[in-house]
């Protein structure tokens, strides 16, 4: 699972893991610290891979009939992604890399739903696998979206959730990625990535809210007790 993603960075730093020649399509660098569903994110497409475009998150098929199911489709499970109807294609000729500074994930605490910041540990940003469609609105334009896929957690991810983003680890990976390659090769790049690679610690509840946006939302809190399991 992946339910909230951050974006803030600069266009320096962007170019500098992802590429000089990395234009944006809009021109403008829209940062943000709580990205919610049906928002728009960040992503590299495959049909243009020296471009950084804007979609919104969560997945519409270029065969629905409506817009209303997008926040179901925000993640793409691995497992079986090349038979679900609604990925099945876009895994074969739709990928995409989704870019973010960290993402969030909610740890499960009694009753209580704890979230964490996960980030990379390297201070770089992160190059998540995703899958994109474009579905034609009723007055003909085009409504373009992704998905970001998910895979089992890796060592420090299993501390707070069963779920993670695939990981592009390296600019060999997201070349690789955004290449037109086999659909055998693209499964096989859908695994949890090496244990050591995240840091991860606790944050506000008010990411749960999608209006707060805004720097406290990366704010370190203090470990839940211990007892909190119990």
């Amino acid at each position: 699972m992946c339910g909230r993603l951050s974006f803030v960075t600069t266009k320096e730093k962007i170019r500098e893991q992802f590429g000089e020649r990395l234009e944006l399509s809009d021109g403008a660098l829209i940062l943000s610290y709580n990205i919610a569903p049906t928002q728009q994110a960040y992503v590299i497409l495959n049909e243009n891979p020296e471009v950084l475009d804007r979609l919104s998150w969560g997945l519409i098929p270029h065969w629905s009939k409506d817009t209303k199911d997008a926040a179901k489709r925000i993640n793409a499970r691995s497992e079986g992604i090349a038979e679900k109807p609604s990925f099945r294609l876009q895994i074969r000729n739709r990928r995409c890399v989704v870019l973010a500074d960290s993402f969030y994930e909610w740890q499960r605490a009694g009753k209580q739903k704890l979230p964490y910041r996960i980030l990379p540990a390297n201070g770089r940003l992160l190059a998540m696998a995703g899958v994109w469609d474009a579905w034609k609105k009723p007055d003909g334009a085009l409504h373009r979206s992704f998905a970001v896929i998910t895979t089992t957690p890796n060592q420090e991810m299993t501390l707070v959730h069963d779920r993670m983003p695939v990981l592009l680890n390296n600019p060999q990976e997201i070349r690789r990625w955004l290449d037109d390659i086999p659909l055998e090769e693209a499964l096989d790049m859908l695994r949890p990535p090496e244990d050591g690679l995240l840091d991860l610690y606790r944050v506000s509840d008010k990411v749960n809210a999608a209006y707060n946006d805004g720097p406290e939302l990366h704010d370190q809190l203090p470990p839940p007790p211990p007892d909190l399991f119990g």
